[in-house]
């Protein structure tokens, strides 16, 4: 029978999600620098920008391996 480290999943999760966000995070920066120069609303951006960051907390209260991998945003695009 094989069994699944539900600890050590969730770390592995938290890890590909991070090591995915720092695109979509440097994206999401240089959108905010564009829309301060031009005084434009951030508000949206900023909201992005800690979705991106909440994620791996999200992962924690996950109990299965389905629910792990239900924790992913859009912006990290392609779970591969």
């Amino acid at each position: 029978m094989i069994t699944i480290d539900i600890s050590k999943a969730k770390e592995v999760w938290k890890d590909k999600i991070r090591t995915k966000r720092v695109k979509a995070l440097k994206t999401l920066d240089l959108d905010f620098m564009k829309a301060q120069e031009t005084s434009s609303d951030t508000t949206s951006i900023v909201a992005d920008k800690q979705t991106l960051r909440d994620l791996p907390s999200q992962v924690d209260t996950a109990t299965t391996t389905d629910e792990i991998k239900a924790v992913w945003n859009d912006m990290l695009g392609d779970k591969e």
